[in-house]
């Protein structure tokens, strides 16, 4: 007998409409006490069942499911169940509803030929028991039970349309729910191959090398810390490191960068990214499993049983709705002819005809299809969501808090002016800061030297280097003496002149770094840096503000000026500087309390409290960065803010298609109601409408794949 406390997962055969789950749901909820230990993922045939602090085996849960009627086994031993389907398993839906459709129409030629009403009916017979083959054990559990279903529905439909002598009408409702059964079982798993083709990104084969020789492997045998070999125009197998070589990395199954980014030695690369025109090295750092490609998949597959508010919605109207349409259709039955004197007949094909539209099917598959479209697409654009009921909440904000370092700004301070002074030219002093500066890691002096670089500027050497603590450097260059620092050093030298003075104020005032270089004789001039704001972000900011969210705040712990130079820079409304982390957590809870949808958006580190505050946590840059994953409810998986916008876009269209297909569903059945009522249904009619409704609702739920710029 195994017991876990982890939760037990399933993989059931059939599982394609919410009729599924209602029947499991009645077998299992008895036994847990609560339907919250129970999740439903209709798109992968998936239940997960949480039996901690119960005494329920595996075996138990398995029984319980075998009663039901439907086939299941343990996830981790089947995938997607397929490999140990038999014939019948596979085609004999398909084969019944083949045998069903042709028998009915010879049935009604030879009704209409005038030949045997003992064949025709013989062949309306057949043609009626292989379109319910399925589907009779299923209404005589509901039956027993007294939790009448969709089966139970559709088999007193047909058992009617005989006991008033309409044979045809019968055979041809069992032969189009036996199609829209199979239909919509084809269209579920269209929508599970869609998106297991879209998440299947990483190659079969790894060129791993080994003793010198490069040996093809499957990544799974690959071990952390071997070094495999990437050809140009392949998939990289595994996340890495490269040892060797460079080239541009396409990183859009992973990013959604749109261009790809260049990689050299010491870079990280992804798996499911694909290699450009280069030869590459890589030593491996994450298993198979453990890649940033393998948790977005699990993560994808995961947030489908996470239903979103609109999922939870559905169920809850279904439940409702299908009780209240019964008790309608017998109503129907009875209140006429006993009230008005209406013909019993007439009035009993109606409520059979209620009591098929009474099928919510239609209603409750529409939203799951949406909702894992909408996750699969946005994962593949780089946006991962981390559950159904995040999905929902971005078309919702009324505020967004935006962290300023490395998410408004780049987060590295750069050289923003270069200011010679007393006869001197910019190259001269580059040369002379970075050859002050050339061995020094502090933040300032590697972006001269990066800058340096960047313009081809010859560094020269420097001697006699000195440091003086918390204000500059002192050295010898070319036998001459040179001094590099703050204003602060500068004011203490004494060679500032007033006009210096204000300038320099003025620069700091708006957020600037300043490093001043001079000698014995006079200031050779000034180089300022700032972490720079990200070229995206004015216009991201600006779209934000087209997307309805009505208050964009920037929380930082750097000081006031710094603060709102970026803001007014990037078009933020509100700044809130100076904050500690415990003040970024108040400032989100008054937010919230102020506006109730607002997100957080930082690096999903250092900003976790808030995010954890905030309605929906967003963390930037998350590639790579197992923290960053695991901190926010939404990851921007590149360090691109303009996803912010495309993730609330995104947002409102899967919450559009989600609301066209209930009004669709609901607006279809409340039509063939009124028709009914009019006498102008019939049950053949009553179930083509709800069949090409379910059909209908699940194609537009798969637009969503492809929200993908």
């Amino acid at each position: 007998m195994i017991r876990t406390d982890q939760p037990l997962e399933f993989h059931i055969q059939g599982m394609d409409c919410a009729e599924e789950v209602t029947l499991l749901k009645r077998e299992l909820v008895p036994l847990l006490g609560t339907e919250d230990r129970l999740g439903f993922d209709l798109l992968r045939a998936r239940l997960t069942v949480n039996t901690r602090q119960t005494d329920l085996s595996e075996q138990d849960i398995l029984a319980a499911i075998e009663r039901t009627g439907l086939k299941a086994k343990p996830w981790y031993a089947s995938t997607q169940g397929d490999g140990s389907l038999t014939f019948w398993d596979r085609h004999g839906r398909t084969l019944l509803t083949a045998i069903s459709g042709p028998l009915a129409l010879l049935g009604l030629i030879l009704q209409v030929s005038v030949a045997s009403e003992l064949a025709s009916r013989f062949c309306y017979g057949v043609a009626i028991l292989a379109g319910l083959g399925m589907v009779f054990l299923k209404a005589w559990r509901a039956l027993v039970s007294l939790r009448p279903d969709m089966n139970l529905l559709m088999t007193i439909a047909v058992v009617g349309a005989l006991l008033i002598d309409e044979w045809f009408e019968g055979a041809t409702v069992a032969f189009l729910f036996s199609l829209s059964l199979l239909l919509e079982s084809w269209s579920v798993n269209r929508a599970r191959n869609a998106i297991a083709a879209l998440m299947d990104l990483s190659p079969p084969t790894a060129h791993l090398v080994s003793n010198g020789d490069v040996v093809d492997v499957p990544p799974t045998e690959v071990p952390v810390a071997a070094v495999i070999h990437i050809r140009p125009g392949e998939k990289i197998p595994l996340d890495g490191q490269i040892v060797e070589g460079a080239s541009g990395v396409n990183q859009a199954p992973i990013t959604g960068e749109s261009v790809p980014v260049s990689k050299q030695i010491g870079d990280q690369v992804f798996a499911g990214t694909i290699n450009g025109d280069g030869l590459l090295q890589v030593e491996t750092t994450k298993a198979a499993d453990d890649t940033t490609l393998a948790r977005i998949i699990r993560m994808v597959g995961d947030a489908s049983s996470k239903r979103a508010p609109s999922e939870k919605w559905v169920e809850k109207f279904a439940a409702v709705y299908t009780p209240i349409v019964m008790v309608l259709a017998a109503l129907v039955l009875i209140v006429p002819p006993l009230i008005f004197g209406g013909e019993w007949g007439d009035w009993f094909y109606r409520s059979l005809v209620l009591l098929v539209i009474a099928c919510p099917c239609a209603l409750v598959i529409s939203t799951p299809v949406s909702v894992v479209s909408g996750l699969a697409a946005a994962a593949r654009n780089g946006v991962l969501i981390k559950g159904g009921n995040f999905i929902e909440v971005p078309a919702r904000l009324q505020a967004i808090a935006l962290d300023k370092t490395g998410t408004l700004t780049r987060g590295v301070p750069e050289v923003q002016k270069v200011v010679p002074l007393n006869g001197h030219d910019e190259t001269e002093l580059f040369e002379r800061a970075c050859a002050l500066e050339s061995n020094s890691n502090h933040p300032l002096a590697r972006a001269i030297v990066a800058e340096a670089q960047r313009r081809n500027i010859r560094i020269p050497t420097s001697r006699q280097v000195e440091a003086i603590p918390g204000k500059g450097v002192t050295g010898v260059i070319d036998g001459n003496a040179y001094w590099l620092g703050s204003h602060r050093l500068f004011e203490e030298r004494a060679q500032e002149t007033p006009e210096q003075h204000e300038q320099l104020e003025a620069l700091q005032q708006a957020g600037h770094s300043v490093v001043v270089v001079g000698n014995d004789q006079h200031v050779c001039g000034f180089i300022t840096l700032a972490d720079a704001l990200r070229n995206e972000a004015r216009d991201a900011v600006g779209q934000l503000h087209q997307t309805g969210v009505k208050h964009l705040i920037m929380l930082t712990g750097d000081n006031q000026e710094t603060a709102q130079a970026i803001a007014r820079d990037a078009g933020i409304d509100k700044v809130r500087a100076e904050l500690l982390p415990e003040d970024k957590v108040q400032a989100v809870e008054r937010l919230v309390e102020e506006h109730e949808f607002v997100a957080m958006v930082g690096d999903g580190v250092n900003d976790a409290p808030a995010m954890a505050r905030a309605t929906l946590g967003i963390a930037m840059g998350a590639a790579g960065s197992d923290a960053a994953i695991e901190t926010a409810d939404i990851a921007l998986m590149a360090d691109d803010i303009s996803k912010l916008p495309w993730l609330i876009h995104h947002s409102h269209r899967t919450l559009t298609i989600i609301r066209q297909n209930i009004a669709f569903s609901l607006g279809v059945k409340a039509i063939f109601v009124v028709l009914t009522l009019l006498s102008y249904a019939s049950l053949w009619a009553a179930i083509t409408a709800d069949m090409g409704a379910s059909l209908l609702v699940i194609a537009n739920g798969l637009r969503l794949l492809k929200s993908i710029r």
